[in-house]
């Protein structure tokens, strides 16, 4: 019997253990997936994060810190990006959602732990604990995109300003889920939550 992808369409979704046994067989999909548009987000994002957060200790530490990261996220985030689409049709949701919720922090904050405490970043515990917040967010909210054909690469995918189009209204989307609001007015609460940030 042949293999099914990890990303294929079928009505008949995967199971995480499915997923993961797949991912465990065949790890050139992952390179095969490289989802660049993760590489290219989470390296803007994080480097913006690691400036910041070394900013008391002056511009060139925290340039240094941005750099770091921004190289760091460049050369792993689409592998990170990857395995997050892996898990995009795997059944229940909220099994995927957890596994990913935990996956992926622990894979890419030990390797960032390890490059930044090499590196000598200056404020290494909290730039560590602000990405780690920032990982667990925005590793659902790709998820939750990426189940709406947002954020992938490969088969059914669009542009990247085609899919930052999207972005606003599944932010809307995803905040309403996330206080457990299903009602139609969930997406105007959300849009005035996300206004007020």
């Amino acid at each position: 019997m042949p293999h099914q992808s990890a990303d294929r369409t079928s009505d008949t979704p995967l199971t995480v253990a499915g997923v993961f046994r797949f991912l465990v067989g065949h790890p050139t999909w992952l390179l095969r997936r490289w989802n660049w548009k993760a590489a290219i987000l989470s390296s803007a994002a994080r480097g913006a994060l690691f400036f910041v957060t070394n900013l008391r200790a002056g511009t060139g530490a925290a340039a240094a810190a941005l750099l770091t990261e921004f190289v760091l996220r460049a050369s792993t985030a689409g592998f990170y990006g990857a395995t997050t689409q892996a898990f995009r049709r795997a059944k229940p949701e909220r099994a995927a959602t957890a596994t990913v919720s935990v996956l992926l922090p622990v894979m890419t904050h030990s390797v960032e732990l390890l490059v930044h405490w090499f590196r000598g970043t200056n404020e290494l515990l909290l730039s560590i604990a602000v990405s780690a917040v920032f990982t667990v967010v925005s590793t659902q909210f790709n998820l939750f995109a990426m189940r709406r054909d947002v954020l992938i690469v490969g088969d059914g995918s669009r542009s990247l300003l085609g899919d930052l189009r999207q972005v606003p209204r599944l932010a809307c989307d995803f905040v309403g889920q996330l206080l457990g609001d299903t009602s139609a007015g969930a997406r105007a609460r959300a849009v005035r939550l996300i206004s007020r940030l």
